[in-house]
């Protein structure tokens, strides 16, 4: 039984399953109700579907992120690409004739995603082909794209009043918001697309050694090259979600930080930042365990100065959990704690049953 459970513990998605539930728990405590899921005017609402509707573009960037850490890179730029695609899909939705005009906001999206798969491919080519490591490569883009992304916007809030873009972050489709509906599609044909052909080897043994892979013949720089144009992809949709919800493109602030919130959910799925085999369900968990934490922390009224050191401390002790060196060390220290203490007990006894009794030793 003891195995079993040591077995359970030693598993890469115990620890995030076990804080998911855990911050689940503080949720209903605070607010009682916060598990209940109800259907209103034909739409699913609840904590559970706020929590999947929000963390969807969290989601999506992950599955991204995954990709490119799969193969030893990093990719920091996904938050200016997300302020990039919403800016440009807003001026061009709110320069149409008629921002409703299905046909026109078609345009507007597909616009922003070619130019985002653009931006990842100058990503990967940086990468791939003139060997940039791949933190100075994409922080590159992460400066120069929110600039980018202020100059189209001349540092304003762009609004826009359609409806047809608004459906791509706020709307529904048989009761299930959108944004889920958009991330579940994009994470299962992924994991399809990795699993069931050869991709996914091919990926885990660039990232395991990309010179050795290219002496057997795998075409490893296109991969890499590959994987930061999707990984800009997903950005790019994430942007449209979140400017398509508020009906408005902030490039100051859309996206801001989100590559952490990426890197730290593939970490959190089991996936090492040593490239290699990577975890696509772990990064799904981990991207819910972090959207989870930032709505628990709305939920629980933590004073919005100390949100970030907040998460920051959470993160830190969630990894730390996880991290079988540290386990390995609390519950070494442990055990050696008790078999020092049965080892005195033991001492104890022995010297109590070879010593002689007071009466013993006057009656010799």
């Amino acid at each position: 039984m003891s195995g079993r459970i040591s077995a359970l513990l030693r598993h890469r998605l115990v620890w995030p399953v076990l804080a998911l539930v855990a911050l689940l728990i503080v949720d209903v405590v605070h607010t009682p109700g916060f598990l209940a899921v109800r259907i209103q005017d034909g739409h699913l609402y609840g904590g559970p579907i706020d929590i999947l509707r929000y963390g969807a573009p969290l989601v999506l960037i992950s599955v991204g992120m995954t990709l490119v850490i799969a193969t030893r890179g990093i990719d920091l730029s996904v938050g200016a690409v997300v302020a990039i695609a919403g800016a440009l899909a807003c001026l061009r939705i709110q320069k149409l004739r008629d921002p409703s005009a299905l046909g026109g906001v078609l345009a507007a999206v597909a616009l922003a995603v070619v130019v985002a798969a653009a931006l990842g491919l100058w990503n990967g080519i940086l990468v791939a082909r003139l060997r940039i490591q791949p933190i100075v490569a994409t922080l590159i883009l992460m400066v120069a794209g929110r600039g980018l992304a202020q100059l189209l916007t001349q540092g304003q809030i762009i609004t826009v009043n359609s409806g047809p873009y608004h459906v791509i972050g706020g709307g529904f489709l048989l009761a299930v918001p959108v944004p889920v509906l958009i991330a579940a599609g994009v994470t299962v044909g992924v994991a399809l697309l990795l699993r069931r052909t050869a991709l996914g080897l091919l990926l885990e043994s660039v990232g395991g050694n990309a010179e050795a892979s290219r002496l057997v013949g795998i075409r490893a720089g296109g991969l890499i090259t590959g994987v930061y144009v999707v990984c800009a992809c997903c950005a790019a949709v994430a942007g449209l979600m979140i400017s398509s919800n508020v009906s408005a493109a902030d490039s100051n602030n859309a996206g801001l930080w989100i590559e952490l919130d990426a890197i730290l959910a593939v970490v959190l799925g089991g996936t090492a930042l040593t490239g290699g085999r990577f975890h696509l369900g772990g990064t799904v968990l981990g991207a819910l365990v972090i959207q989870t934490l930032t709505t628990t922390i709305y939920t629980i009224g933590v004073p919005p100065e100390t949100t970030l050191l907040f998460k920051a401390l959470v993160v830190i002790a969630v990894c730390l959990v996880q991290s079988p060196v540290f386990r390995a060390k609390v519950f070494r220290a442990r055990s050696e704690r008790r078999s020092a203490t049965a080892t005195v007990s033991e001492a104890d006894d022995g010297a109590t049953a070879a010593a002689p009794s007071e009466q013993e030793a006057i009656h010799r």
